[in-house]
């Protein structure tokens, strides 16, 4: 444990203040941070520059009962070239991580990667 403090609340809409994440918002970005985490380790085997890559999660919460996350949809940017089998392997290392694979099925992870074109 790295002893760090986090706060948290719930949003407006669910009775918070909206003051910092919510626990919903701390499993968005679990799963972009988990993903880039992995995707990073793989590049850094294979010899595949991320440099400057970004990772942004938007989180979409059902309109029904019970409350949940409904939508994570994911947006991965690399901003220069990565041939065709190197972004297989990225796509495929991002889809691996621990905490996509700890979601529960109901929830739907939306990816969209974006490839730059400068030379790699």
């Amino acid at each position: 444990m790295s002893g760090t403090i986090l706060m948290t609340d719930a949003p407006v809409d669910n009775h918070g203040k909206g003051r910092s994440f919510s626990p919903t918002d701390l499993v968005a970005t679990a799963l972009g941070s988990c993903m880039g985490t992995i995707m990073g380790i793989v590049a850094e085997r294979h010899g595949i520059n991320l440099t400057g890559m970004t990772i942004s999660v938007e989180k979409e919460m059902t309109k029904s009962q019970p409350r949940r996350i409904e939508t994570l949809k994911v947006d991965i940017q690399v901003p220069h070239a990565v041939s065709a089998e190197n972004q297989k392997k990225m796509e495929l290392a991002a889809a691996t991580c621990p905490v996509h694979h700890s979601l529960h099925p109901d929830v739907r992870i939306v990816t969209k990667f974006v490839w730059g074109h400068a030379n790699d």
